[in-house]
C-alpha cells in the first residue's frame, strides 16, 4: 500500500530494514524495562534482513520476537510482585544512573535490579510531595503511611501495563503483530499509520453519539493514563475554551465527592468513571502540553444535531480601544454539506467577526495556539476572510503538476489590523492559515515557531487493488492504512514542513524547555522549495521593526516574561539527564534548601493586570442570560484570558498597529 500510494515511497533495502528494526523495538520497549541485552543479541542478526523477510513474506524474526517478548512480560510480572513484597528502604545510598535507565539490562538479574530502582524512584517522586521542610524524624509516621500507599499504587500501575498486553484481545501475538505493522508504516513518515480494525473503530467512534456527552474523545497516552484526542465542536468541552487536544487527565471530582486520581487510568477505566453521572458537575484537572495544571468544571449536555452555536468563542477587550478576540481550538468542516461550508469553522469565525465589528473593534486577535489543524478546505476559507481573492496554498501530489488552492470570493469580511497567536502546538491547517496571512503581509504572527506539519493524509482500507479516487475510509476491511498522499507549500514556494511558521514577533514560551515538533520525529519528510505562485500579490509590508521593538520592550520589562526567561534558561540547564538519588535524605536536603518565598509562574500570571476588561458581545450576553451553566463556563474562560500575557501583548501591539 505504501509503495503504491505514498507521496515519497522508500525502497526496501538494508537501510530501511535497520530503521524498521530500531523503531519496532523502541515502540515495544521504550523504557528498556522488558527486554534484555541477551534478547537483543538474539534479534540483532535480523537487523539488516527485515527487508528480505518482507519481500519473501517470512515471519522468522516476528515469531522469535513474539516468543521473547511474551517470556519477558511474564517474567517481569512476577518480578514486580516479588519486589513489592517488602517496603522500600529509602535510607540506602542508591542511584538510578542514566546508563541504567537508558540501556538494555544485561540479563534477567540486571532487569530485576532496574525494575526495583525505577519503581523505587516513582514511589520517592510521589513521596516528595508529602515531605515538609524541617525535621524529617517528626514526619516519619506520616511518610511511612504514605509510602505504603504509593508503593501499592506503583505496583498496580506496572502490573496494569503488563496485563494490558498479556490479556489483550488476540493475545500477545496480535499485540506484537500490530506493533510490527505500525512500525513498518511509520518508516515512511510519522503520519503514515497502520490501523487494525479495532483501532479504526475507536478512531471513528464518537462519544457524542451517547444521549449526554462532555464532547471530548480520549485515547491512551504513551507515558500512561489518557489524553484528549479531539474536541466536538459545540460541545461543553469545546465551549469552555480551556481544553485542548493532548491535555492529560489527572483527576476527577464529581460534585462534593472526593477527587479521584486518574493520572494512570486507561481509556476504558476513565470512560467508566466519566459515564458515572449525566447531571452533576465534574471538576476535571488536566495537565497541559507545557506541564501546567488546569482545573475545568463541566456538565454534560444532550447531544443535538442542531447544536450549531458557540463552536467559535469571541470576546471584546475593552480599554483605550476595543479589540476583538476569537479563540479557535480546532478546525472542523461542515458535516452536513462540505461544498456549502455553512457549518464549517471558517463560516463560524466569519459570523463572530460580524458580531464584533458591530461593537466597533479597531483590531482583531485570532488565537490558534494548541490548534492541531483539520480540514484544509476550511483553512482556505478562513484565509479568504482576511484577503481578497487569490491563491493561498500549493499542493504537490504524485502528479507532477502543482495544484493551487484559491480563495475565489472577492472582498474580505475583515480588513483591519490583525494578530494571529501561535505556539509550538499550532499545526497543519492552522499553520497554513498563519503562513498564508504572513505571506500576504495581512497579519502579524505572534508567539513561538509552529509545529511544522505540512503533509496531507487519507485513511484507506488495506487493499492494494483499490481505486484511490473511489476508495473510502468507511469501507469495511480487516485493517486500514492512514497514508501520506500530498505535500503542502506556501504561496511563496517554501513549506512549513519540519520548520514550522516562524512568527514575526517571537515571544518566550515555556514550550521551549522541551520542544517537540515535526522535525523531532523519526522518518520526517523534508520538502525542497518550489517556485512561488506568480499570481499572488501581497499587501504592503507591515511596520515590523517598530512592532518587534515594542514587543521586546514588554517582554524585557514585564515581570511575567522576565521570570519566564529565567525559568526557561534554568530548566534547560538542569534538564539534562542525570543520575537520580533513591535516598530520602537527599530529597529532604533539596526541599529544605528551596527558597519558599520564590514567586512561581502561575502566581506571576495572576498578577497580570491588563488595561482592558473582557466582555461578551451583545448577542452573546443575551444568549448566556438564560443558561447558568454556560454563563459560569464563559466567566471562567474570561478570567483565564484576563491573566494571559500573550493576549495582553497582542492587544498592546494592535493598539500600535491601529494608529
Amino acid at each position: 500500500m505504501a509503495a503504491k500510494f505514498h507521496i515519497d515511497p522508500k525502497p526496501l533495502n538494508d537501510s530501511f530494514s535497520a530503521g524498521f528494526f530500531d523503531h519496532l523495538l523502541e515502540i515495544l520497549d521504550n523504557d528498556r524495562s522488558y527486554l534484555t541485552a541477551e534478547d537483543i543479541a538474539q534479534l540483532q542478526p535480523y537487523r539488516l534482513q527485515l527487508d528480505d523477510e518482507l519481500k519473501l513474506q517470512k515471519t522468522t524474526f516476528l515469531s522469535l520476537l513474539i516468543n521473547l517478548y511474551q517470556k519477558r512480560l511474564q517474567q517481569v510480572d512476577t518480578m514486580i510482585d516479588n519486589i513489592s513484597k517488602k517496603p522500600f528502604d529509602f535510607n540506602i545510598a542508591e542511584k538510578l544512573t542514566v546508563t541504567e535507565d537508558t540501556s538494555w539490562p544485561a540479563n534477567a538479574i540486571a532487569l530485576r535490579n532496574k525494575l526495583y530502582k525505577k519503581m523505587k524512584l516513582e514511589v520517592l517522586s510521589d513521596l516528595e510531595d508529602e515531605v515538609m521542610p524541617g525535621n524529617i524524624a517528626s514526619q516519619k509516621k506520616h511518610l511511612d503511611s504514605a509510602q505504603a500507599i504509593f508503593q501499592k499504587k506503583v505496583q498496580g500501575l506496572y502490573k496494569r501495563d503488563i496485563l494490558k498486553l498479556l490479556q489483550s484481545p488476540g493475545g500477545i501475538v496480535q499485540v506484537v503483530g500490530n506493533v510490527y505493522c505500525k512500525a513498518l508504516a511509520n518508516c515512511y513518515d510519522p503520519h503514515t499509520e497502520y490501523f487494525p480494525l479495532s483501532e479504526k473503530e475507536n478512531f471513528d467512534s464518537e462519544l457524542g453519539k451517547q444521549p449526554f456527552r462532555f464532547g471530548f474523545h480520549i485515547k491512551s497516552d504513551k507515558s500512561g493514563g489518557a489524553i484528549i484526542k479531539d474536541l466536538e465542536p459545540g460541545s461543553p468541552a469545546y465551549k469552555c475554551g480551556l481544553l485542548n487536544e493532548g491535555d492529560k487527565f489527572m483527576d476527577l471530582k464529581w460534585g462534593t465527592k472526593q477527587p479521584i486520581d486518574v493520572s494512570d487510568a486507561g481509556v476504558d477505566e476513565l470512560s467508566r468513571l466519566l459515564d458515572e453521572n449525566n447531571h452533576d458537575t465534574v471538576a476535571i484537572t488536566v495537565k497541559k502540553a507545557d506541564g501546567t495544571l488546569r482545573k475545568v468544571s463541566l456538565m454534560k449536555e444532550m447531544a443535538e444535531e442542531s447544536d450549531e452555536e458557540d463552536k467559535v468563542k469571541s470576546f471584546l477587550l475593552k480599554g483605550s480601544q476595543t479589540i476583538g478576540y476569537i479563540s479557535l481550538p480546532a478546525f472542523y468542516s461542515d458535516w452536513e454539506d462540505e461544498s456549502a461550508g455553512v457549518n464549517g469553522c471558517a463560516n463560524d469565525v466569519a459570523k463572530e467577526i460580524i458580531k464584533l465589528k458591530k461593537e466597533n473593534i479597531s483590531g482583531l486577535i485570532i488565537d490558534l495556539r494548541y490548534n492541531g489543524g483539520g480540514s484544509l478546505k476550511e483553512a482556505v476559507e478562513l484565509s479568504g476572510i482576511f484577503i481578497d481573492a487569490g491563491p493561498v496554498e500549493q499542493i504537490k501530489s504524485s502528479d507532477p503538476k502543482i495544484i493551487t488552492l484559491k480563495d475565489i470570493n472577492r472582498g474580505t469580511i475583515y480588513d483591519g489590523p490583525l494578530v494571529i497567536l501561535v505556539n509550538g502546538y499550532t499545526a497543519s491547517a492552522s499553520e497554513m492559515v498563519a503562513g498564508t496571512l504572513q505571506d500576504y503581509n495581512r497579519a502579524l504572527i505572534v508567539g513561538s515557531t509552529t509545529y511544522g506539519k505540512a503533509t496531507g493524509q487519507v485513511i484507506l482500507p488495506l487493499d492494494t487493488t483499490i481505486n484511490l479516487e473511489k476508495a473510502s475510509s468507511v469501507e469495511h476491511a480487516d485493517s486500514y492504512l492512514k497514508v501520506t498522499l500530498s505535500k503542502l507549500y506556501r504561496i511563496n514556494g517554501t513549506s512549513a514542513q519540519a520548520v514550522g511558521v516562524k512568527p514575526d514577533v517571537l515571544v518566550p514560551d515555556v514550550l521551549e524547555i522541551e520542544p517537540h515538533r515535526e522535525a523531532d520525529e523519526k522518518f520526517v519528510l523534508q520538502l525542497p522549495k518550489i517556485d512561488a505562485n506568480k499570481y499572488y500579490k501581497p499587501y504592503p509590508p507591515l511596520q515590523l521593526a517598530s512592532l518587534i521593538a515594542l514587543a521586546k520592550q514588554e517582554t524585557d520589562t514585564a515581570a511575567y516574561f522576565k521570570e519566564l526567561k529565567t525559568y526557561i534558561q534554568e530548566a534547560k540547564t538542569s534538564g539534562a539527564a542525570k543520575d537520580e538519588s533513591l535516598k530520602l535524605s537527599d530529597i529532604v536536603t533539596k526541599i529544605n534548601g528551596n527558597d519558599m518565598d520564590t514567586v512561581t509562574l502561575p502566581e506571576l500570571r495572576l498578577r497580570i493586570k491588563p488595561q482592558y476588561s473582557i466582555v461578551n458581545n451583545i448577542y452573546e450576553q443575551q444568549r448566556l442570560a438564560g443558561n447558568k451553566t454556560l454563563a459560569e463556563m464563559d466567566s471562567a474562560l474570561m478570567l483565564y484570558l484576563s491573566h494571559d500575557a500573550y493576549v495582553k501583548l497582542s492587544y498592546d501591539l494592535l493598539l500600535n498597529m491601529s494608529k
